[in-house]
């Protein structure tokens, strides 16, 4: 046996082995070297934006870069960047999850993206104008029936939660509302007090200060539980509708393929960021709960299960892009 080859092949192996670690921590230590942007995909005020922004908030000090949010691009842009660590987005669900089941998207949900974490749960509300006659679930149901196909439900655009709850809200009770789309829950909000629209489900974070203000009146919330920002307003499903659960969840993704070590690092940070008090109270007042089920894992699994769930419920409830 020629021991000496072995000798200087174990030698030339350690030497690479220490070589590559030396690289890793190198890498990993100059992570991140220029701004990380956050891809929410829709506009100001929308649920999307508002987590974003507070995740970027966050991260700006820790990580020691800004970051940026980003309202123009989405998902789409997420899955054709480079998996380097310097491009994520919120996959915000129900729309993201229903998506692939009424349009051709240009990347693959869970091939071309890559999970990093939850962060937060928001939740629609029933509201109509303050000036409206419409006080209660069945006052709108009533008009609804009474003139079939006249009744407008705002939403912030096509596969946004406040269409889909519209949409679910058709199928569970049997009436004719007309979905007209807007740029934004916040526009969707303010079709609402100003007639262009008869009711919405909307997004609380953009529903709560118009409900404050007086502006809108709130009918009941999507919510499993009372909302602490409004402990007064029941639940859907404590007026008659149970299993209306068309509740928002915003969580991180990532380009497929980008290093473990970075998808663990963010992971890590958004638990950490979540922990702290401040941002809890942030998301109760905008009617959202901060995320507990934390991870990778935990949101692909959330990812895949509810994108199974839309699948069967779009083509029942004769969803469509309108």
């Amino acid at each position: 046996m020629n021991t000496k080859g072995w000798f200087w092949k174990v030698v030339l192996f350690s030497v690479l082995l220490l070589i590559a670690t030396g690289a890793y921590s190198q890498s990993n230590l100059t992570y991140p070297s220029k701004p990380i942007r956050i891809l929410a995909g829709t506009p100001p005020g929308s649920p999307p934006d508002l987590v974003a922004r507070i995740l970027g908030e966050q991260l700006t000090p820790t990580l020691g870069q800004p970051v940026v949010v980003d309202n123009l691009s989405g998902l789409q842009s997420v899955a054709k960047s480079a998996p380097d660590g310097y491009t994520f987005g919120i996959f915000a669900t129900p729309g993201a999850a229903a998506a692939p089941s009424l349009v051709s998207l240009p990347y693959d949900t869970m091939t071309d993206l890559a999970p990093v974490s939850e962060i937060s749960w928001g939740t629609q509300i029933l509201v109509v104008s303050s000036a409206s006659s419409l006080k209660s679930i069945d006052d709108v149901i009533a008009l609804a029936k009474s003139k079939p196909g006249q009744v407008r439900f705002s939403s912030g655009g096509n596969l946004t939660p406040a269409h889909l709850a519209g949409a679910f809200f058709k199928l569970r009770t049997g009436v004719d509302i007309r979905h007209v789309p807007f740029s934004g829950a916040v526009a969707g909000v303010a079709a609402v007090v100003g007639g262009q629209a008869d009711i919405m489900f909307a997004a609380s974070g953009a529903a709560i200060p118009q409900i404050k203000s007086g502006k809108v009146r709130a009918i009941a919330t999507t919510a499993t539980n009372r909302l602490p920002a409004l402990p007064d307003l029941p639940t859907m499903s404590e007026i008659g509708f149970r299993d209306f659960d068309v509740r928002e969840c915003n969580g991180l993704v990532a380009p497929a393929g980008t290093p473990r070590e970075i998808i663990d690092r963010i992971a890590g940070e958004i638990a950490r960021i979540l922990s702290t008090q401040g941002v809890k109270e942030r998301f109760a007042s905008m009617g959202m709960d901060a995320a507990t089920q934390l991870g990778p894992e935990a949101f692909g699994a959330l990812m895949r299960s509810e994108l199974a769930k839309w699948s069967k419920v779009v083509p029942e409830a004769g969803i469509r892009a309108d």
